[in-house]
């Protein structure tokens, strides 16, 4: 189309060819091969050059269309391979969201405006299956069982906190220990087959030999604080619960070696070397960088 154009505007073998820096007999070929190509005659010659035809007339008014487009394809095609063009579909759980995830996407989609998010409320065994069958392409969630299929990255580590009723004798303390709270009315979450916070919770307990008293094993962590907030009883929970400034709901840091800090993780599959993954997974790593939201 190039070859074209420029002949188109020269008129002239000679000098459209000395423009496009090239020996005249290439470019007559490359003009006789798209007529053959059209199976129409492009050029009138004459004795001081070539006239065009209806035929090329029509093809060189759209030969700027057809040039921006290959342009575009080109490009697109080129940020596709650089991981800066495309979708992206995110797997993410309940306390995630409230502040960790919005400030990796935010940055994701800041710095790669073309690619597409999509958000995926799915539970961590949800998520491993969804990996697996490729209808994720990551996911993030919290003690990650070791699977030889999936790849997992800490995003940050988070320290425990107790969610108490604001008017709980305990929130007199600067810290709050396990013994303080056994036989304290307690809330777990989540209420879900595969381990996770709970199970964490418990083995703690028994670990110290402390009595547990749980009256409520809710699914997310909205449910659990708002049961804090209504005074149903305390709650275990991550610091990322503390944005969910619910009434009547005081947060103190938890005092204990078994319990200090958890793991917020990234997961992908081993095998995925797509190029927006990379893009995602540099984010990630320099998360701790970003400004906090």
């Amino acid at each position: 189309m190039r070859y074209f154009q420029v002949l188109a505007e020269e008129l002239n073998f000679g000098r459209a060819a000395a423009r496009l820096h090239m020996a005249q007999p290439p470019l007559t070929r490359q003009i006789q091969a798209l007529e053959n190509d059209l199976g129409a005659v492009l050029f009138e010659r004459t004795p001081r050059g070539v006239l065009l035809t209806i035929a090329g007339q029509t093809l060189y008014d759209e030969v700027p269309n057809i040039l921006s487009l290959v342009a575009r394809a080109r490009s697109r095609t080129e940020q596709a391979g650089q991981g800066r063009l495309g979708r992206i579909d995110v797997g993410i759980f309940g306390a995630s969201i409230l502040n960790v995830i919005p400030r990796v996407l935010s940055r994701f989609r800041a710095e790669h405006p073309e690619v597409e998010l999509f958000l995926h409320t799915m539970t961590k065994a949800e998520q491993i299956e969804a990996l697996r069958e490729r209808r994720i392409t990551v996911g993030f969630n919290r003690l990650v069982p070791k699977e030889p299929d999936i790849a997992v990255s800490i995003v940050l580590r988070e320290r425990y906190l107790v969610a108490l009723p604001a008017s709980h004798r305990l929130c007199a303390n600067a810290e709050v220990t396990l013994s303080d709270m056994a036989g304290e009315p307690l809330i777990l979450y989540p209420n879900l087959p595969m381990p996770g916070l709970a199970q964490q919770v418990l083995a703690a307990f028994a670990r110290k030999g402390l009595a547990v008293r749980v009256v409520q094993q809710v699914e997310d962590v909205l449910t659990s604080i708002a049961l804090v907030s209504s005074g149903f009883g305390l709650c275990i929970t991550t610091a990322s619960a503390a944005s969910l400034q619910l009434p009547h709901v005081a947060y103190r840091p938890l005092k204990s070696r078994s319990l200090h800090d958890i793991d917020l993780s990234c997961l992908y599959r081993r095998d995925d070397k797509s190029p927006i993954l990379r893009q995602f997974l540099a984010v990630v790593s320099r998360f701790d960088e970003a400004p906090p939201g």
